[in-house]
């Protein structure tokens, strides 16, 4: 297979509000630092998201408090795509924050969130959002929360508005609030299952974009796979002559026409083979033998309300 000639579209497109995505797009939290918090090359960041581009990716997801000692995700963004391409969709988040040292805030409030979606608007250097998610942590009830965004939305400052890490009932009542574009998850084959299976096909029967973040990295989340997998996912790399990410990402994009990928990397070659995964297709024989995987980690399968500290959304590679 030669990757290069593979490009974003090949896995299909879904509509966010009225901003068409090809289903495979590229999570920016990578961009920023190593796996071990060593700042990435500033270089190879901005040359990964021009080749992301070049490949076909128009849907980047990124937020403010994606950055390293060094690097800013947005203003990465920002210094390599600006002027913009008219159709590229940034998704961005709000709700966690992170002081000039890198620790984590408490969640801000709702009066707070406007000052965090500026701080966006100045980083990526737009007039608007195109989408903003409302990452959630420990809120039984979000409604104060998604509302102080739904009143940016009527001010125009945000086009759609999304949820990240949350449990059906947030969905419910940010609905009830205003539309709500996409849902962005921790989910994975071996990652988060159980209740979130259902939880997909629910998103999918109200026309609701799925996200998962960590589909690639699961357990591993920001540090990445372990250098081990899941026999059964190396099973069908090899048949298929693909790595274990891409498996990975296939199965991701089998769940249904509204679950879109975010696979991220700052490595130039992993960029090129996440976004050929969009063309792996995996047999129903192929899709049962992942979910014997499912099976075997069922313990791993709860969502929490807390998740820990709001980091990550974004796959590694």
């Amino acid at each position: 297979m030669i990757y290069e000639e593979i490009t974003a579209a090949s896995a299909g497109t879904w509509t966010l509000g009225d901003l068409t995505v090809n289903r495979v797009g590229f999570g920016a939290m990578r961009l920023t630092a190593n796996a071990d918090g060593t700042p990435r090359d500033r270089e190879q960041a901005i040359n990964v998201l021009r080749r992301a581009i070049d490949l076909g990716v128009n849907h980047i997801d990124t937020a403010a408090f994606y950055f390293s000692s060094l690097r800013s995700a947005n203003e990465l963004i920002n210094r390599a795509l600006a002027p913009y391409p008219e159709n590229l969709v940034i998704v961005t988040k709000v709700g966690p924050g992170r002081d000039p040292s890198g620790d984590w805030l408490p969640l801000a409030r709702p009066e707070q969130l406007r000052g965090q979606v500026e701080e966006n608007l100045r980083q990526l250097g737009r007039d608007h959002l195109d989408i903003v998610n409302l990452r959630q942590r420990g809120l039984d009830s979000i409604a104060e929360h998604f509302g102080a965004l739904a009143d940016l939305r009527q001010a125009g400052l945000i086009r759609h508005l999304g949820l990240s890490n949350v449990r059906p009932h947030h969905l419910a009542e940010a609905q009830a609030i205003a539309p709500v574009v996409c849902v962005q998850n921790p989910y994975g084959v071996d990652y988060r299952r159980g209740e979130q299976d259902d939880f997909v096909r629910a998103c999918g029967e109200q026309g609701v974009a799925f996200v998962p973040f960590f589909a690639i990295a699961g357990a591993g989340r920001e540090t990445g796979l372990s250098g081990t997998d899941r026999d059964a996912i190396l099973t069908i790399a090899r048949a298929h002559g693909a790595t274990a990410a891409q498996v990975r990402i296939a199965w991701t994009l089998h769940l249904g026409s509204h679950v879109l990928a975010i696979p991220g990397t700052g490595n130039p070659d992993h960029l090129v083979a996440n976004v050929a995964a969009g063309t792996l297709r995996l047999s129903p024989d192929e899709l049962a033998l992942l979910g014997s995987v499912h099976e075997s980690s069922e313990h791993e399968t709860q969502l929490t309300s807390g998740d820990g500290n709001g980091r990550g959304a974004g796959d590694v590679a």
